[in-house]
């Protein structure tokens, strides 16, 4: 029977082409579309799904109390992973491990020199229980192994790059130097994992080699105080243990290690599930995504499939007068009102179907399309997983219901005396069909011009953003960073060489730019006399040349100087009225303190924006740059007609670049192009819903 329905909907196919692929085209569109967004929603709700026990695996995080706000990262002090391991009960285990940059040395053989690679990132100290969060597998060694100091775990995937060698007994045992300073032992080769992860790090230096290689001070290991990003610790509660007794018991362990926390600083669990989408705690992940874009995503997908349905119903009730006659002679053949919605059915399915297969042709266009603002992993090869076949054929299968059922349902009502007399007025305006129709039509039109008002909302959103006037020139300066520190001084031959060259306006070595996507902060105390007034600024690091390269406007007071060093402060002028200053020349001469030190202020700057227009200005603060800033700033001159003058003028920077620095890339961004990046988010949706 099923058999014969599929016969007839094919021949309704061919003999209705028009129609046909008018249907098949509307659906395909909705369709594809949905397909992927799906494979965007689904790659970003399963990072770290493959962890055993994850809903039991939390980050430790920390919240620093300010006066005026509160600062979240989420890193910890240095010892509190083995305070916790020690102290605290109802944790099944803990791990902690320090990211890290730097240069990759391979000891060569006889008569070969050594393999360096410089900027290896992703790099981690970590000890031995690491693995029990991380499920990797083992293809030489065992995590026991990172037990010892100076020892070093390997990604297959790294191992064969460090050593051009697929065979593990050749590689074990062998010497890697670490930022040219540091001999550890290759101990094992771990499997890449293949799931979508955060934790995609490749060398794992044992823990305990920061101890036993003087770096102790340099990572805090004894440090109560300090909180750095990179510090990351990571728990597995017991069955059953909720977060919060955990947490409270932390509270204990640092009260008892830090009697006088000056930062004020709280530790929260954060889930597992949570890391991959909240920016609030940046270190760790690469690129972290929202929930509230994706859920909206999921909207407009379901909007794209409605439109498809909808057109669907309208033009099969539109084409009721043909349809009704078949329905008739049908009737009056014998056939039952099931036989008939099944057969509608299964036309619809038919027609679904090609347009299914047609979606899936389409999908690799629209991916390229939204290339640049969805991540690299999501590829066509997606379509071949089980859960995705999965989701398209119960896709299908919900469309062809919702597009066929009414048309089948109304078509199988009419009386076959009456259509077969030509007095059915099937397609009067006065009947409910052609109500409903008119109602579809009209949804249609709604949903269409909903997409439209937002799509031109968000760009002139986004236009708007990208072109305020920020308080400080954006166009045409790059920012690339510069080995650290300057050991061997070559900061000021860099400088000499870098301004005899023609297409550069300025070039200034200083702290980070006025926007930056991360912020240093200090609390800072003024005494009026009448009260004392205490505020947390961002901190920043500069001097005259970085505010005349950036155009930003002094509004009292004078510019900072190299020969200030950290002694003085320049501030915003939202901080000079937080401070009580109506008038910004008022502020200038005043002296705040932070911490021991007493800090006149020198000058006021007009307000400028540190952060996406999302977040509002709030107070800064500039110390003088002692020397030892590695940023490098470099505002180029004006296009030519040929627009020439800024390739010409980067080529000849990489080339005194070389001269100076052999060892490393020149590596540069545009200041405006990470400006953008405070709105990649709205980008993304307006592209989307372009």
């Amino acid at each position: 029977m099923f058999r014969n329905y599929f016969i007839v909907a094919f021949r309704n196919f061919f003999r209705n082409k028009v129609f046909s692929l008018i249907n098949v085209s509307g659906l395909a569109i909705g369709i594809s579309a949905s397909l992927v967004i799906y494979l965007i929603v689904s790659y970003e709700f399963g990072f770290d799904k493959f962890e055993k026990g994850g809903n039991r695996i939390y980050r430790v995080g920390s919240e620093m109390h300010f006066p005026d706000q509160v600062f979240s990262i989420s890193g910890v002090p240095a010892p509190l992973p083995a305070a916790i391991r020690k102290e605290i009960s109802g944790i099944e285990t803990v791990t902690g491990f320090e990211i890290v940059d730097g240069s990759i040395t391979i000891k060569g053989s006889e008569n070969k020199a050594p393999k360096v690679f410089v900027n290896q990132q992703r790099i981690i100290f970590a000890d031995e229980n690491y693995f029990k969060f991380i499920n990797h597998q083992w293809l030489a060694g065992n995590p026991e192994s990172l037990r010892e100091p100076f020892k070093i775990v390997l990604a297959q995937s790294l191992a064969k790059t460090y050593f051009s060698s697929a065979d593990w007994s050749k590689i074990l045992g062998r010497t890697i130097i670490y930022n040219d300073s540091i001999s550890v032992t290759v101990a094992g080769i771990v499997k890449d994992i293949d799931e979508i992860t955060e934790f995609d790090f490749k060398s794992f230096i044992s823990l305990s080699t920061i101890s036993n290689s003087g770096l102790k001070n340099n990572y805090g290991m004894d440090n109560w105080n300090g909180v750095n990003g990179s510090s990351q610790c990571f728990v597995k509660l017991n069955p059953g243990i909720s977060p919060l007794l955990i947490e409270k018991q932390i509270k204990k362990v640092k009260t008892k290690y830090l009697k006088n926390d000056y930062l004020k600083t709280t530790h929260l669990l954060q889930p597992l599930s949570d890391i991959h989408f909240n920016s609030s705690y940046s270190s760790l992940v690469k690129r972290s995504a929202n929930k509230k874009i994706l859920y909206g995503l999921l909207i407009v997908a379901a909007f794209l499939l409605l439109l498809g349905c909808i057109n669907f119903i309208n033009l099969t009730t539109a084409q009721a007068i043909r349809k009704a006659k078949e329905t008739g002679i049908r009737k009056t053949m014998g056939s039952s009102k099931k036989q008939l919605i099944q057969l509608y059915l299964t036309e619809t399915f038919l027609l679904t179907s090609i347009a299914t297969l047609l979606s899936v042709l389409i999908a690799p266009a629209l991916l390229k399309l939204f290339s640049d603002h969805i991540p690299k992993e999501i590829s066509f090869s997606m379509v071949g997983q089980l859960h995705v076949l999965i989701f398209l054929v119960l896709l299908t299968i919900a469309i062809s219901l919702l597009s066929g059922f009414y048309p089948a349902v109304v078509l199988t009502r009419y009386n076959p005396a009456v259509v077969l007399k030509s007095q059915a007025s099937v397609s009067s305006s006065s009947t409910r069909k052609s109500l409903l129709r008119k109602s579809l039509t009209v949804t249609q039109f709604i949903v269409a011009q909903f997409f439209i008002i937002a799509t031109l909302m968000v760009g002139k959103q986004i236009y708007y953003s990208l072109h305020k006037d920020l308080g400080y020139k954006k166009d045409a300066i790059i920012i690339a960073d510069l080995p650290w520190p300057d050991k061997q001084g070559k900061y000021p031959l860099l400088l000499q060489k870098l301004k005899s060259i023609p297409g550069i306006e300025h070039a200034v070595i200083s702290g980070a730019p006025p926007a930056i996507n991360g912020i240093s902060i200090s609390t800072i105390t003024y005494n009026g006399g009448k009260k004392k007034i205490e505020t947390t600024v961002e901190l920043k690091y500069a001097d005259s040349a970085y505010f005349n390269l950036y155009h930003m406007k002094l509004l009292s007071g004078r510019y900072l100087i190299p020969s200030d060093s950290i002694s003085a402060y320049m501030i915003n002028n939202t901080c000079a009225r937080f401070l009580g200053f109506k008038n910004p020349a008022d502020a200038v001469g005043q002296i705040l303190e932070r911490g021991n030190e007493k800090l006149p202020i020198v000058g006021v700057l007009a307000d400028v924006h540190t952060q996406s227009l999302h977040s509002a200005i709030k107070p800064l603060a500039y110390s003088a740059v002692n020397g030892n800033y590695g940023k490098l700033h470099i505002a180029l001159k004006n296009q030519n007609e040929n627009r020439t003058i800024w390739k010409s003028a980067i080529s000849q920077v990489q080339h005194i670049w070389k001269e100076i620095y052999p060892e490393t890339n020149f590596e540069y961004e545009f200041f405006d192009d990470s400006i953008a990046k405070f709105y990649t988010a709205e980008q993304t949706t307006a592209t989307m819903l372009g």
